[in-house]
């Protein structure tokens, strides 16, 4: 509330950072000691660390301490976060019908945006309601409390309705109790290391893209665009719900079309229209013309994700299949978050709006490249059950 704009991007960065920890160690946990289990343990996490947050003393109290204390909490939040995805995502796509997985993939990862949407209406209508100043001093926390009420709740609905799906219960027990059980070095350098570093290249553009075209176009509409601080907001949340609407779409088109085509398509989309589309959306004059472009920027850019919770969980048999979704999905941000630090430094020689430009079109340019790297996936590839897919994906 207080802090920098620097000290707000750092915030940011911790949870981002936090999150190859999480996907790596709970991905572990989850193949290990079970997907429901896992997810229930990460729920919790997540709800102690955004209540924590609603708690932290102010400025006037800790001094420095205060971004200190939320920095680190940040960064266990991300943490906490990442498991949930970990094991909750495999598995959900262990329970889907092979037909049904691209669409289950877009619903899941269109709450996402779809949570951006609520978190940005919820701030306009908190910022309408109180003002800047008393926003500033209470209203914020609010929805930290909201957040870990909602994470509590689903705890409890895990914990009654939720449990491991059948080839997740069978696979420890198929495993030679002698043989080593796979793990990291399988994924970076063993039998999975083709698998997880295509994944890495196609995820490091989807994090350039969500980087630039979300977070980056958020702090750009906010101190270079004619439109009015106050409603930013409002731009973001008509785009999230755009981006929400296109992910669920996408996920099943991949599903008719295959994983590959789908995902270089719209690679190749997002690095020659997205660029151009991000400096329309932060130039525009007006509150609607803004909020169309950003609309239209996010869906051609990324709304890709959509079939990626079907995509990596084709690509992990099931005694690796969290700690490789984890560790791709995660690993893959590091060097996209740190652009607090890079984007400053490239400003004076590409220019600042140039910059993000650049970022953009680079990440569907490794949005191409990660999914020619990989297998096609083709509706016939897919019609099997998860490890069938996995299997036939490293021929």
């Amino acid at each position: 509330p207080s802090a920098t704009a620097s000290a707000a991007a750092l915030i940011i960065v911790a949870m981002l950072l936090g999150r190859p920890v999480g996907g790596v160690v709970f991905g572990r946990i989850a193949d290990r000691m079970g997907r429901t289990r896992t997810t229930r343990l990460a729920i919790a996490g997540t709800a102690a660390c955004a209540l924590a947050i609603a708690l932290v003393p102010t400025h006037q109290v800790l001094g420095p301490g205060t971004v200190a204390l939320i920095l680190a909490l940040r960064f266990l939040g991300g943490i906490f976060v990442a498991g949930e995805y970990s094991a909750a995502i495999p598995l959900a796509m262990e329970w889907s019908r092979p037909r049904r997985r691209g669409l289950m993939s877009g619903l899941i990862l269109s709450m996402a945006p779809w949570a951006q949407a609520t978190i940005a209406f919820a701030v306009a209508a908190l910022l309408a309601a109180l003002g800047p100043e008393q926003y500033a001093v209470w209203g914020w926390r609010a929805l930290f409390v909201a957040g870990a009420a909602l994470s509590i709740g689903m705890m409890l609905y895990y914990r009654r309705h939720v449990v491991d799906a059948p080839q997740a219960r069978r696979a420890p027990a198929s495993a030679a109790p002698s043989a080593p059980r796979p793990g990291l070095r399988s994924l970076l350098t063993g039998r999975w290391a083709s698998a997880f570093w295509a994944a890495f290249v196609l995820m490091t553009g989807l994090w350039l893209l969500t980087d630039s075209t979300v977070l980056l176009l958020t702090a750009r509409l906010s101190t270079d665009s004619p439109i009015t601080p106050e409603a930013v907001p409002l731009v973001m949340g008509a785009a999230s719900i755009a981006q929400a609407l296109v992910m669920a779409l996408a996920g099943h088109l991949s599903s008719l079309v295959g994983r590959r085509r789908l995902l270089v398509v719209w690679g190749a989309v997002a690095g020659i229209l997205g660029p151009v589309l991000w400096w329309a959306a932060v130039t525009a004059p007006t509150l609607a013309v803004a909020a169309l472009l950003a609309a239209l920027l996010q869906v051609a850019t990324v709304s890709a994700y959509g079939p990626i919770a079907a995509y990596l969980s084709e690509r992990f048999p099931t005694a690796i299949r969290s700690t490789g979704y984890g560790s791709a999905y995660s690993l893959s941000l590091v060097l996209p978050a740190l652009y607090p630090f890079y984007v400053p430094a490239l400003e004076p020689l590409l220019g600042r709006h140039t910059t993000v430009m650049g970022m953009v079109a680079l990440g569907g340019l490794l949005v191409v490249v990660g999914a020619l790297l990989g297998p096609r996936l083709s509706p016939h590839d897919i019609d099997a059950d998860l490890d069938t897919v996995a299997e036939r994906s490293t021929r």
